[in-house]
C-alpha cells in the first residue's frame, strides 16, 4: 500500500520532468540533425569542429572559468565572515536580496555606472588616473558576471561553513597546525560540498551566457550562449544553434559529473 502510495505522489514529478526537461532537450536534439535548409544532415556536428567554433568554445570555458574563480575568491571569505558576525542572517539576506532584481535591471544600471563620463569614469579622472574605457571590455563582462553571481556561490558556502564542527578547528589549533594549515587540512575539505555547490551554480549559467555579452561588453565577447541566440534569432540556421546547445548540455554534464567524483579532495 505504501509502494503504491509513494508511485502516485512521483507521478506529477515524473510528468514535469518528462515535458520541460525531457521533452526539451529532445527537440534540441532532433533539430541538430537539421541543416538551415531543413535537410537531414550531420553537416553541423562537422562544422563546430572548425576554427572559429572551437575558438568560441575555448574563449566561452575560458571566461566561465575566470567568473567562477572570482565568485569563488571573493565569496568563500566572505561566507566565513558571515558565518562569525552577530547579525549574519540579516547580512546574509542582505547579499541575497539583489538577486529578486531583475538581471536585465541591473545590467542597464552597470551600463550608467561603467559608461563613458559615467560615475566611475568621473571618479577615476578627479583620481589623477584619467578617464579608461572600462565599458565594452572583457574586464567590465567579468567583473559584471561575478557581481550577479556572488549570491549563488555565497549561500552554499555559508549553509557549509554553518554546519561546521568547530571542534575540529579548535582540535588543529591545539596540535600546533598554522591557519594556513588548518584552512587546507579542515576547513576547507569539510566544507567541499559547499564550494562543489557553488561553482557548479556559478560557473554552468556562466558558460551560456549571451545577455551580458551584448549590453555589457558590447559584443566584444562571444560565448556559446551568444552564438545560440545568433543562429535562433538572426540567421534563422536552428539546427547549428540546436548543435551549440548539444555540445553546451554536454559541457555542463561533464562539469556536473566531476564535481560528484571529489577529485577536489586531491587539492
Amino acid at each position: 500500500m505504501t509502494k503504491k502510495l509513494t508511485n502516485t505522489y512521483l507521478i506529477p514529478y515524473v510528468l514535469w520532468i518528462g515535458l520541460f526537461v525531457v521533452a526539451p532537450l529532445a527537440m534540441v536534439l532532433y533539430y541538430s540533425f537539421f541543416d538551415i535548409q531543413g535537410h537531414f544532415s550531420f553537416e553541423n556536428y562537422v562544422r563546430f569542429f572548425t576554427p572559429i567554433y572551437l575558438r568560441m568554445t575555448v574563449s566561452s570555458i575560458g571566461y566561465a572559468c575566470l567568473i567562477t574563480f572570482f565568485t569563488l575568491l571573493i565569496a568563500y571569505p566572505t561566507a566565513y565572515l558571515l558565518t562569525k558576525m552577530k547579525n549574519r542572517r540579516l547580512w546574509l539576506m542582505l547579499i541575497i536580496l539583489p538577486t529578486w532584481i531583475n538581471v536585465l535591471l541591473k545590467a542597464y544600471a552597470f551600463i550608467g555606472l561603467l559608461s563613458t563620463y559615467g560615475p566611475v569614469d568621473t571618479l577615476l579622472a578627479l583620481s589623477g588616473i584619467g578617464r579608461k574605457q572600462i565599458l565594452f571590455t572583457g574586464f567590465s563582462f567579468v567583473f559584471v558576471s561575478v557581481y550577479l553571481f556572488i549570491p549563488f556561490m555565497i549561500l552554499p558556502i555559508y549553509n557549509s561553513l554553518e554546519k561546521l564542527n568547530d571542534s575540529f578547528v579548535e582540535a588543529a589549533y591545539d596540535l600546533g597546525a598554522s591557519a594556513w594549515a588548518t584552512f587546507r587540512r579542515v576547513i576547507f575539505p569539510l566544507t567541499l560540498e559547499g564550494v562543489k555547490s557553488g561553482v557548479q551554480a556559478v560557473f554552468i549559467p556562466a558558460l551560456s551566457l549571451f545577455m551580458l555579452t551584448r549590453l555589457i561588453a558590447g559584443n566584444r565577447v562571444i560565448t556559446l550562449g551568444t552564438a545560440i541566440e545568433e543562429h535562433f534569432l538572426v540567421t534563422q540556421d536552428w539546427g547549428m544553434g540546436a548543435t551549440i546547445a548539444v555540445f553546451l548540455i554536454l559541457a555542463m554534464i561533464v562539469v556536473m559529473a566531476l564535481m560528484g567524483k571529489g577529485w577536489l579532495k586531491r587539492w
